[in-house]
């Protein structure tokens, strides 16, 4: 396709005006001030008239739990122990692998709506979730959730023989679309012999890992009552960190965890929405030298998946907090959620309007 005279954001999401780009073969093959010349425009076959329209990198939801929306509206008005414990959990253990399909897919419609191309997702039967991700054309980083409340070991766990099928049917497919993590659902859902396992057999694989952490002062202050560590500091402890992570929320972060998480060059999802409705705080991460990327969590705890809520959230709760209005730049901003976002997916090639990355774009009237 060639976009003619398109308004656009470019790799370093500077606003450029009245531009021609060129996508070949899944990539950007093309970015200039003028119509390519010749018969070169012809190789891009279609045009697209770009009057009146921004052309930008397209968003990547860094954390989310794409079944859930079909609890959205579910658990209203709860503090997040109860939420889980009391009302979602309860529900999860209804869902079948059907609706794990029907319910990503939705989600994946969703987040399209809304330019995002590429998500990463925690939750439980996979298979479905990545064929309902395969159909709907999106990219997804899919986690098989471990939960281990007893001293089980990865090996006493059905979430073995998942990620084991997982990796031989699933990892690469759709052209590299899908990509298989591993994940620790938290602290507090696992035990240390577990995560100790999941650590190895991700390092073992070459696999990245998705967890959270420090959601909540409650979830935090229990792992150092129990551990004498952080939650961060603990999963670095147990072998975590040395795989690729993304770590979610991270709102409670203190001392060395910012040295933690720094050292291991861990990303953190930030997910403004989903942390100020269950009153769980926001992230103090800024001027950190971490990666930040965002993500709307699961549509319960947001009650949405369009991440130009999360980006705007993201964008105007720190200048509130600090009383400082220049804090965050719409390019730092818009940044987070898009090659942030793709490198905490591993996603190298993707997240820039520049010739020769992914063409994954998104047009704004």
């Amino acid at each position: 396709m060639l976009f003619a005279d398109i308004d656009l954001l470019d790799e370093n999401l500077d606003f450029r005006s009245h531009c021609w780009v060129g996508v070949r073969d899944g990539r950007v093959a093309y970015v200039g001030d003028a119509a390519p010349a010749g018969e070169e425009a012809a190789r891009y076959g279609e045009v697209y008239d770009g009057r009146g329209k921004l052309l930008c990198p397209a968003f990547y939801n860094a954390h989310a739990h794409a079944p859930m929306t079909l609890l959205r509206g579910y658990a209203e008005n709860l503090p997040l122990q109860a939420w889980l414990n009391d009302m979602v959990f309860p529900f999860e253990a209804k869902i079948t692998p059907e609706d794990c399909y029907w319910g990503t897919l939705l989600s994946c419609a969703e987040m399209a709506r809304y330019g995002c191309v590429s998500f990463s997702d925690m939750y439980y039967h996979m298979e479905e979730g990545a064929r309902a991700a395969l159909d709907a054309g999106i990219k997804m980083n899919l986690s098989d959730s471990l939960l281990a409340f007893n001293g089980e070991g990865l090996d006493d766990l059905p979430v073995k023989g998942n990620l084991d099928r997982l990796i031989r049917d699933l990892q690469g497919a759709g052209d590299g679309r899908i990509v298989v993590d591993c994940n620790i659902h938290a602290e507090y859902t696992s035990n240390p012999r577990a995560v100790a396992d999941l650590a190895a057999y991700a390092k073992e694989h070459g696999l990245r890992l998705q967890v959270h952490v420090s959601e909540t002062r409650l979830e935090h202050e229990e792992c150092k009552q129990r551990y004498g560590l952080t939650p961060a500091a603990y999963m670095e402890a147990h072998g975590i960190f040395d795989s690729p992570t993304t770590a979610a929320h991270c709102v409670w972060l203190e001392d060395e965890d910012f040295d933690i998480l720094k050292k291991h060059n861990v990303s953190v999802a930030c997910c403004p929405a989903s942390n100020l409705k269950l009153a769980s705080g926001y992230a103090n991460i800024l001027e950190k030298g971490i990666n930040i990327a965002l993500g709307t969590d699961g549509a319960a705890s947001n009650n949405n998946l369009n991440i130009l809520q999360d980006i705007y959230l993201f964008g105007v709760v720190y200048k509130g907090f600090y009383h400082d209005s220049t804090l965050l730049t719409p390019a730092q901003v818009l940044h987070t959620a898009t090659r942030a976002g793709a490198l905490s997916q591993g996603r190298t090639d993707c997240g820039k309007l520049a010739v020769g990355y992914k063409a994954d774009l998104c047009v704004i009237d």
